[in-house]
């Protein structure tokens, strides 16, 4: 796999004019490598492949990135970097633009005499935008104790226990589940608080006749998930069950809807317009979904700004929601993967308004 990946590389080392292309991207780094340890950098020439790490990684490295030659980095990474430049002839580098900080091009400037700097973008990253079977296994075994968390935190939610502490439960559970991680800071936001599409959880206790948000992930080898469910705990009013009826309506309109070939913007309009439609259009204020994978947000967007394709492969989350300041909101996001003809939704968690 990473010899098919190296190639796709040294294909656009050709396309872009370039000798070679330094990564610097950790998750770059362990997409094109396998290589997992939190220090290192890579060199790929268009016949060399040099993973340069320290002395804790080198015997990993060496197990890991088994097409890389493993190099033992001196005490400063760019002396035995600018070293293999030197001797691989390269002149004309590549830098991920999006990685390198105006400090670190300003050393690479000094540290790399006579080599030409050049700016690169989305190299790596299009190629991690369309997943492989194994990349899907893994993001699936996510989305499954992402579920089991789901499942669990249900039985354990009622009025007077914190925020804090279902967030808590839910990281546990799957981490108890096989996820080394969450996948990003857990979403726990009830009643008014539901209003903020971001609202991180807090010391605030859940009480009765509101709307609770959970958003939420699991890491497994690496790749996330994402899952928003709303539930309600108490009894809702008309007007709770107008804007989960709504949103719900958008997602399964759009999954219903979306196809290989459409924009992110066209994918974005599915839900939106049925959200305008109702007049909450002013109260969704953020795009319809993202693609991820490694990390949590990755390059492809569903927006009124994107022009991204949708092509088979790509993870992307479809996430609606209608937010009103004051009174709470609803989200209800599912991740999908895009197929030749459709898309596979990747979540099956219950998506009916959930009484608690």
């Amino acid at each position: 796999m990473e010899t098919l990946r190296l190639n796709r590389v040294r294909e656009q080392l050709h396309e872009c004019g370039l000798d070679a292309l330094f990564i610097t991207s950790a998750f770059n780094r362990r997409y094109l490598t396998g290589f997992t340890g939190t220090s290192g950098y890579v060199l790929i020439t268009k016949e060399k492949a040099l993973l340069f790490t320290d002395f804790r990684y080198t015997s990993q490295a060496a197990e890991q990135a088994k097409a890389y030659e493993i190099v033992l980095h001196a005490i400063k990474p760019t002396e035995s970097i600018f070293e293999a430049i030197q001797s691989l002839g390269v002149k004309k580098l590549g830098f991920e633009k999006n990685y390198v900080t105006f400090a670190a091009h300003a050393a690479y400037q000094e540290q790399f005499p006579g080599i030409e700097l050049v700016p690169t973008e989305n190299i790596v990253e299009a190629l991690r935008g369309i997943k492989d079977e194994k990349e899907l296994g893994f993001i699936r075994k996510a989305v499954e104790i992402t579920e089991l968390a789901f499942e669990h935190i249900l039985g354990i939610m009622k009025p007077g226990i914190s925020e804090r502490d279902v967030s808590a439960e839910l990281e546990y559970i799957m981490r108890k589940n096989g996820a080394p991680s969450s996948a990003y800071a857990t979403i726990v936001a009830s009643g008014e608080r539901s209003a903020l599409p971001h609202g991180l959880a807090s010391d605030k206790l859940l009480a009765v006749n509101e709307f609770v948000t959970l958003d939420f992930g699991a890491s497994y080898e690496g790749y996330c998930s994402d899952l928003t469910r709303t539930v309600f705990i108490g009894t809702p009013t008309d007007k709770h069950k107008e804007l989960y009826r709504i949103v719900l309506e958008a997602n399964r309109t759009t999954l219903s809807g979306l196809k290989p070939g459409m924009t992110g913007k066209a994918g974005d309009s599915l839900a939106r317009d049925i959200i305008a439609g109702y007049g909450y259009g002013e109260n969704f204020g953020h795009g319809l979904g993202h693609a991820f994978g490694l990390e949590i947000h990755e390059a492809m967007r569903f927006s009124q700004q994107s022009n991204d394709i949708l092509q088979p492969g790509m993870v992307i989350t479809v996430e609606p929601g209608i937010y009103i300041p004051g009174f709470g909101g609803v989200r209800i996001e599912d991740d999908i993967v895009v197929t030749e003809t459709g898309i596979e939704v990747l979540t099956k968690s219950n998506k009916e308004l959930i009484v608690l």
